[in-house]
């Protein structure tokens, strides 16, 4: 049986490709508004585009670098002021490095651990009150396989992957029974 998302909205990071993208297409194809959030603004105006075009909803993109300390915050300011509340989040944005921890860049490192963990608590931080309160949607939590084990040559990787994976569960148990996914 396939859920339908009519009158909801779901924000999806990391929207421009891949996961993101199909993410996007799937609340779209059933019925949901979508707010489509990456660094890559031509290719989120023409998944809006061509989301809008096939099946008749309303897709917002936002250009926006998740690397940001104040990405959350200002992601909020945008849907405040466009009027857009979020009933379904799908944290995809992440990306990981491979090469032994001790000679990677740490400015890269802390890129990495801010938008696979500290944009991700941030962001649904931003976001969940208004999804518990309405009362429907979903919540996901993109992660990996690395989540499940230890990574060597991509430790940080595999770590911020076990953290969305135990944050993504635990907040799963904390809002069970609110009729909604």
């Amino acid at each position: 049986m396939t859920r339908d998302y009519r009158g909801t909205t779901a924000l999806i990071t990391g929207a421009s490709s891949g996961l993101g993208a199909e993410y996007a297409t799937q609340f779209a194809a059933r019925g949901a508004d979508v707010v489509l959030v990456a660094r890559r603004e031509d290719r989120l105006r023409e998944l809006a585009d061509r989301l809008a075009r096939d099946h008749g909803v309303r897709a917002t993109p936002i250009a926006l670098d998740l690397t940001r300390p104040d990405a959350a915050v200002v992601l909020r300011r945008e849907l405040d002021e466009r009027g857009i509340r979020v009933q379904s989040l799908v944290n995809n944005a992440g990306f990981g490095m491979k090469g032994s921890f001790a000679q990677a860049d740490a400015a890269r490192i802390g890129e990495m651990v801010q938008v696979n963990v500290s944009a991700l608590v941030a962001i649904t931080r931003e976001v969940l009150p208004e999804m518990v309160a309405d009362g429907r949607g979903a919540l996901i939590g993109v992660a990996s396989t690395g989540a499940y084990q230890p990574c060597p040559n991509m430790a940080v990787y595999g770590a911020t992957k076990a953290f969305v994976l135990s944050f993504t569960e635990a907040l799963a148990y904390e809002t069970r029974g609110w009729g909604w996914v």
